[in-house]
């Protein structure tokens, strides 16, 4: 096939994907075609390996469950301590490299071709980023990270405003205003700076180039034939991999929460065997949304979602301190401005705790999650241009994060400084670290807890129903080479894989074990999404504009 707008010649590859059809077999009487014939549609050396590789860790850490749990403790520490620099200064360049092909030329690039229009209205559009990109985080770290920042973590070397118990009311506007910089910096322009690069990479050479919608055609112009061969082979792994465990990551987080708050609404016992229970069965919701298709499934999810987030947003913002929320929505976001330079320095600091406890996995999570979310955001983006595409990813989710993060954080940093140690934000993030009930106790000091805090739960679940039905799309059409129309049974096969993940890592280690699975693929893909910024400044280069 040959791509006369781009001077590439690019062919597809021939024989690299099998179809195999097998027919079961059920119970003693040998029917076959019991539930009809099964087609599977599989990039065979990807397929095979990552499916293997992934029953082979689920084995060993059930079996092994004592010495994995020791070893995923090592594997956390080791990368934070170690590959911090590398996470912090590779984010970096991500964010530069979006907003300079953003402003130069290349912008007016339009992906599909200068003819194709898009597909959704920017509201589904932006439901569907949202509930795939980061939602079940929004609930996790709303509360939880604004607080733990203004008093505990110490980023850039600040102090916070309690001493011993006692609140010194001179460090309180400071405090807060720096805590809500440093959430704001995990969760703005660098997160969604990473999932526009891949998100950007697949856009342009799926819808432009006519490639195969998967990793390792956004390299053609750096490998050229040989991204058919093993190097584009291992590219797809790794980023299977990378995205299996940053999906399980955040199942894991989500099953933590929703049990948390099933705990504290309505006495449900807050277990590991619960939070089981939570991943099945929203892994059974999951299937189902997965036979309905993309349309049907996620964008239905997607959009109920956005209606439940933006009420449970609006109910805080209207019943917490209100004119508060705003004020912290203005300086969160100004003093975010001026600390952004010396919290993205990767060198010659002194707040570990809050570059290696935080933003390494931070970064390391989002990079993870960049597969999944980029070529999700990928396939519902055609149509845009270069310039629309990377402002609305990147500029229009930060400012939404920041309001959030103020809203649910600028409430519960009230509750603690006029409440004091007597309040249950300060109970269970500054004297106690309970992360998944942070959300919670900043609900319960508030009106109609039981509705707010239920509506929350179901939140929760609908993040965590999107993520693992997005996810099981994004992986199957990576082991189906590309192939966006894959059999439905592969979408199952990947469903059900993600939730048997995160159950054995949180049984073999708990959030230790997710965060350390996170970091370790996030170092092999951090390279090459390195890699990446060049083939696609090299595909633009070769587009008509």
């Amino acid at each position: 096939m040959s791509d006369e707008s781009s001077g590439l010649d690019i062919p597809t590859p021939d024989g690299d994907v099998n179809t195999i059809e097998t027919d079961f077999t059920v119970g003693q009487d040998n029917v076959q075609g019991a539930v009809g014939p099964l087609k599977f549609d599989i990039h065979n050396p990807v397929f095979m390996i990552s499916s293997l590789t992934i029953v082979a860790f689920v084995l060993l850490t059930l079996i092994f469950q004592d010495q994995a749990s020791a070893v995923f403790n090592w594997l956390f520490n080791f990368v934070t301590k170690t590959f911090d620099w590398f996470f912090l200064l590779a984010a970096n360049v991500f964010v530069i490299f979006c907003l300079v092909i953003a402003f130069s030329p290349l912008g007016r690039v339009r992906l599909g071709g200068s003819d194709a229009t898009p597909d959704y209205t920017y509201m589904s559009w932006f439901a569907m980023l949202f509930a795939a990109g980061m939602g079940i985080g929004l609930m996790f770290f709303g509360v939880l990270e604004p607080v733990y920042h203004m008093q505990v973590s110490g980023p850039l070397g600040l102090e916070g405003p309690f001493q011993d118990g006692t609140l010194n009311p001179e460090q309180i506007a400071e405090a807060r205003a720096h805590g809500l910089s440093a959430t704001i910096y995990h969760w703005a322009l660098h997160p969604w700076a990473i999932y526009a690069v891949v998100a950007l990479s697949l856009s342009l050479f799926t819808y432009n180039k006519q490639l195969p919608l998967s990793i390792r055609s956004a390299f053609y112009p750096i490998f050229g034939d040989k991204i058919w061969g093993w190097p584009g082979h291992m590219i797809d792994i790794i980023a299977v991999f990378a995205t299996l465990f940053g999906l399980a990551t955040s199942l894991g987080l989500g099953a933590q929460q929703a049990t948390a708050g099933l705990n504290y609404v309505y006495g449900l016992p807050n277990s590991i065997t619960t939070q089981v229970l939570v991943i099945m069965g929203v892994t059974a919701i999951a299937l189902f949304s997965v036979l309905r298709g993309l349309d049907g499934g996620v964008k239905l999810l997607s959009n109920i979602n956005m209606a439940f987030a933006a009420l449970l947003l609006l109910f805080v913002f209207l019943v917490g301190p209100t004119f508060q929320i705003i004020s912290d929505f203005g300086s969160g976001l100004v003093t975010y401005v001026q600390d952004v330079v010396p919290l993205s320095n990767p060198f010659g600091r002194e707040d570990d705790s809050y570059r290696e406890g935080w933003t390494s996995f931070y970064w390391a999570w989002w990079i993870s999650w960049s597969p999944f979310v980029g070529m999700f955001i990928a396939r519902v983006s055609r149509g845009r241009t270069v310039r629309e595409f990377i402002t609305c990813v990147i500029l229009i989710p930060s400012l939404v994060s920041v309001f959030w993060m103020a809203t649910f954080g600028g409430a519960a940093i009230t509750q603690v400084v006029e409440m004091g140690t007597d309040s249950g934000v300060y109970d269970n993030v500054i004297a106690n670290y309970n992360d998944a009930i942070a959300l919670f106790s900043m609900l319960g000091g508030l009106p109609l807890t039981a509705i707010s805090s239920t509506l929350a739960i179901i939140l929760v679940l609908v993040f965590f129903i999107t993520s693992s039905d997005s996810g099981s799309l994004v992986i199957d059409t990576i082991t189906a080479g590309g192939k966006t129309e894959a059999p439905t049974a592969q979408r199952v096969f990947w469903c059900v894989t993600e939730g048997i993940v995160a159950i054995v890592l949180l049984i073999g280690g708990g959030l230790t074990a997710l965060q350390a699975m996170v970091n370790a693929t996030g170092i092999f893909f951090t390279l090459i999404l390195l890699v990446l910024c060049w083939a696609i400044y090299k595909g633009l280069k070769s587009e008509p504009r």
